[in-house]
């Protein structure tokens, strides 16, 4: 009968590492085990990929098991690549601990990126679908954390590639943890002497009709604060609860708001204030109020605010975008634009 080729592989000597020798034969099989591992781990991740993408609902729990699988199946194969191999991992510990220790002083920030990835996938205080917003101010959705470092996606279509230990160590903001939306502050501005409670009214208005806002309940509620006295304005803020959807595009948010705000308060004829000094005629050649006005050949306010009152509604372009079932449907922002 044929010898099998790796028996006789076998009686070819590598090295002796004590009373163990490594042969040719033993080596090859013991790549080929850990080959094999490496393949499998890929097609086990490639599957579960797949159901992820379409299982939404459980993605993050499918995270972690695409994770464990993938890591065990690789540690597993190296283990059972060396015993095949003919090594003896019991008499190895030691010098496994020395070498250990001596990489770990090397690789110091790639072990602490590696800890920090293995406690992101278990705590799951940010997780794959979440939007996050880093400490530099950069903000995303969290697309996959690797062994060292996590892929994060800006609403520019950009990847940042964030240490895992930043994730874990530095403030980080998830604004859609645990999947609730979250309150927002719009600020905004009027003229002196404007009718609050009709500034009130019309902000109100204006952010109910936002598609994306929450409704009112019992704990959240949409509020216009008077929260200050600026050197040529009353500063005002409104106080909102917009959707989860809504909450991973902030700066879109901002802009609907504000844009439905400023059409509110023109609408409503209140003034929004410039940098100014007001001087004031009571009185100019006998005559006041719109007639000295006329006398000037400037129009009356009056006439003024009746005019944009018939002007046509604007479109409010971020509050459109924000519609958009689909985030891929958005069009690409211009250059140097943030959403």
């Amino acid at each position: 009968m044929a010898d099998n080729p790796l028996q006789r592989l076998d009686a070819f000597e590598l090295v002796r590492l004590g009373k163990t020798s490594v042969t040719v034969g033993g080596l090859v099989a013991g790549v080929l085990i850990v080959g094999a591992a490496l393949i499998a781990s890929q097609l086990v991740a490639a599957g579960l990929q797949r159901l992820r993408a379409r299982a939404a609902g459980s993605a993050a729990s499918l995270y972690i098991v695409e994770k464990v699988v993938t890591y065990g199946l690789v540690l597993i194969g190296f283990v059972a690549g060396l015993s095949t191999m003919g090594l003896d991992l019991t008499s190895l510990a030691v010098f496994a601990g020395a070498l250990g220790v001596g990489v770990g002083l090397g690789l110091q920030g790639m072990v602490k990126d590696f800890a920090s990835g293995i406690s992101l996938v278990f705590e799951r205080l940010v997780a794959v679908g979440d939007f996050v917003e880093l400490p530099g101010g950069q903000r995303g959705v969290v697309q996959e954390v690797g062994p060292r470092a996590t892929r994060i996606r800006t609403n520019d279509s950009t990847d940042l590639i964030v240490p895992n230990s930043v994730l874990v160590n530095d403030l980080v903001i998830n604004w859609t943890l645990r999947n609730t939306n979250r309150r927002i502050r719009v600020p905004f501005v009027t003229a002196f002497g404007v009718d609050k409670q009709k500034v009130r009214e019309a902000v109100l208005k204006a952010a109910r009709s936002v598609s994306f806002t929450s409704p009112d309940d019992a704990v959240r509620r949409t509020q216009v604060w008077l929260v200050g006295y600026g050197e040529h304005a009353l500063k005002f803020e409104l106080i909102v609860w917009p959707t989860v959807e809504a909450v991973r595009r902030p700066a879109a948010i901002f802009a609907a708001y504000t844009w439905a705000i400023d059409d509110a308060l023109r609408e409503a004829g209140i003034e929004i204030p410039y940098p100014q000094r007001d001087i004031r005629l009571r009185g100019l050649f006998g005559e006041e109020g719109d007639e000295a006005l006329t006398s000037l050949r400037l129009e009356p306010s009056t006439r003024r605010r009746k005019a944009r009152a018939g002007k046509a509604a604007s479109n409010n372009d971020a509050a459109h975008d924000l519609e958009l079932e689909d985030p891929e449907d958005v069009p690409p922002p211009a250059p140097g634009g943030r959403s």
